[in-house]
């Protein structure tokens, strides 16, 4: 390196970086990678100007299979050893560049080429990981690994990385404490190195990537409180360092309040939601920075799309709360209870009390102006469970307003499954409001809703392409009939004298009803039209459920014909036998639908003895 002068380095260095940070659509089109290889021949050309590697690493095998055999770079150093002099100074700008030819291959999708340079990085780092210029690159080579590892399936290989690199920075900020050294500046003057608050940036934003990865690695490990932790502390620090896409940030703070809405924790999912819609708002109103590079304009598409998932979250949150408090407001055959609506109304003023302050200190993001926008964005949607109409149809029209929101981009042409999923989301919504509503009229109509959004969607659908989809909406669509069914017959037994219209109204909502649960069992047949001796665990409980509905809906014909009732009688026992012969065969059923099972014994006792009466009634008359 004698003969060439250090300046020269560092512009060779500066024009490696350039390179690789250029887009790989700017490249052309038959060479994706041509930036990254000019890149990658400049840091060859640095690294032989730097001279052959420290001696006491010379000998060292170039790569191992991972951590597992070279387990000490994991292990934490006992002390802080700084790369002074001119070994230590060269040993780290060897590792700069291996750390950087690693980079560059596994961007050229050159994995194992780029293991071993980040491996070399690392153990030329070895004894100086603890150190203020070292421990920002140690960090970053982890992280680089972790992610490799990850992407090999390798997951625990993966969290053995970024798990080193979250404890290095742990015990770096305990021990030394002040903004490290960036490694790029490892090839600038001394004049143009970075301030202290730059180099505390980069090194907060290097551990906000680390946990950003340890997220994602837990969450393959199926480690669901740790990975909405991590995802928590991501989200967080990025708002707190001000480095975030909008669209990017919102739709993982949508996503987190997923797990939160399936741990009933309603207040922290509406945090992450209002959170969500306040930062999805400044899409294209920031400006583009290394961490932003697209502007809305740019986006368009993934803009609507991300807003339609986000839409979809709220969504899952509104029917989810209201969903929980049906549970927990219901008797033993679906209707409201009165006694625990009450309990519940008692409860509710001690929930305020306790709750509000205890649990909003766990989730809270920003800081300021940005904590007030989302402050007023939750103070709109409640988080506390629905224990009237009127409440639970607040949250039925904020869920009906992102339905409308969400079905903008998920259209039936292009998105059919999402289309087909928002709108048996709406119509679930319409379901779980009918449950508050002490009118029967009215929730006829709302199931009624129900059937005119749900019945349309099987005529558009090929049954061969989308089975599991369409047996779903039917079996929904019957379950709907059924329902209207059961608030009609309630309705004429209030009435002294049901005129013939209530009656034809029944028995059509009936055939209706009859109709689509047998489209549901009839989709179960082999293509010899022949019902399964094993029904699939998938189905067993929907299809036992459809037998045993079917069986009490040709008991509820109502008929002047002596001869057609008793046929009607005959076909419910029939189903009622199938429920009770099968779970006899197939003693695993039984769990899946007690309640029904107890009661098609009884019917399949009683039954024919009504069914005598009535032909000893018959032959009299």
């Amino acid at each position: 390196m004698a003969n060439v002068p250090w300046a020269e380095v560092c512009e060779k260095f500066q024009a490696a970086l350039a390179l690789s940070r250029l887009e790989l659509h700017k490249n052309p089109e038959k060479e994706p990678y041509k930036s990254k290889y000019s890149a990658r021949a400049l840091l060859e050309e640095v690294k032989a100007l730097l001279g052959p590697t420290p001696e006491d690493e010379d000998e060292r095998p170039e790569a191992d299979d991972g951590p597992g055999a070279d387990d000490h770079t994991l292990v934490l150093p006992a002390e802080v050893v700084e790369p002074e002099g001119p070994v230590g100074q060269r040993a780290l700008r060897l590792a700069v560049i291996e750390f950087h030819l690693g980079v560059n291959h596994i961007d050229t999708e050159e994995l194992s080429a780029g293991e071993e340079h980040l491996v070399k990085c690392l153990r030329l780092l070895r004894r100086y990981r603890l150190s203020h210029d070292c421990i920002s690159l140690c960090i970053q080579a982890q992280n680089n690994l972790g992610i490799l590892w990850s992407e090999r399936e390798e997951i625990e290989t993966a969290q053995a990385y970024l798990e080193s690199s979250e404890a290095l920075y742990n015990q770096y900020m305990k021990e030394v404490g002040s903004p490290p050294l960036d490694p790029t500046e490892c090839f600038i003057p001394e004049e143009e190195k970075l301030t202290e608050q730059e180099r505390s940036k980069r090194f907060e934003k290097v551990y906000t990537h680390n946990l950003y990865y340890l997220a994602q690695v837990y969450q393959h490990l199926e480690m669901f409180e740790k990975a909405a932790h991590y995802c928590h502390s991501t989200l967080k620090r990025q708002l707190e360092h001000n480095a975030y896409h909008p669209i990017e940030w919102a739709i993982n703070a949508a996503t987190l309040s997923q797990f939160y809405i399936n741990k009933l924790c309603f207040m922290e999912a509406r945090h992450c939601l209002s959170a969500a819609n306040v930062i999805f708002g400044q899409t294209g109103k920031i400006s583009a920075t290394e961490d932003t590079p697209e502007a809305e304009g740019e986006v368009p598409e993934l803009y609507h799309q991300r807003k339609g998932e986000i839409a979809r979250c709220w969504i899952k949150y509104c029917l989810t709360l209201m969903q929980n408090a049906q549970l927990s407001m219901q008797d033993n055959i679906g209707e409201l209870d009165l006694d625990k609506q009450s309990e519940l109304r008692a409860l509710r003023k001690k929930e305020l009390d306790e709750e509000e302050s205890i649990r909003k200190k766990a989730v809270q993001f920003g800081t300021g102006e940005l904590c007030d926008a989302i402050s007023a964005v939750e103070e709109k949607v409640s988080y506390l469970r629905p224990l009237d109409f009127e409440e639970a149809r607040e949250l039925f029209l904020l869920g009906q307003h992102y339905v409308f929101e969400a079905k903008e981009f998920f259209q039936i042409d292009g998105y059919v499954t999402d289309h087909i999923e928002v709108v048996q989301d709406h119509s679930a919504l319409f379901k779980v409001l009918a449950f508050f509503e002490t009118d029967m009229e009215r929730r006829c109509k709302m199931h009624k809703r129900r059937i005119a959004m749900l019945e349309p969607l099987t005529v558009d659908l090929n049954p061969q392409y989308y089975l599991l989809v369409n047996r779903q909406i039917q079996f929904e669509i019957a379950h709907a009939y059924y329902d209207m069914m059961d608030l009609k017959v309630a309705i004429a037994d209030r009435l002294r004298d049901p005129d013939s219209h209530i009656v034809k109204k029944i028995n059509n909502l009936n055939k209706s009803a009859l109709k689509y649960y047998q489209l549901f069992l009839d989709s179960l047949r082999d293509p010899n039209k022949v019902f399964p001796e094993h029904i699939g665990e998938d189905v067993l409980r929907p299809a036992m459920l459809a037998k045993f509905r079917v069986a009490r809906l040709y008991g509820k014909i109502i008929t002047a014909d002596p001869k057609k009732e008793l046929e009607n009688l005959a076909t419910s026992l029939e189903h009622y036998k199938f429920i009770v012969d099968y779970c006899e065969k197939h003693p695993e059923a039984a769990q899946e639908i007690e309640a029904e099972l107890e009661l098609s014994k009884e019917m399949v006792s009683l039954l024919p003895t009504k069914m005598e009466r009535f032909r000893t009634k018959m032959a009299l008359t």
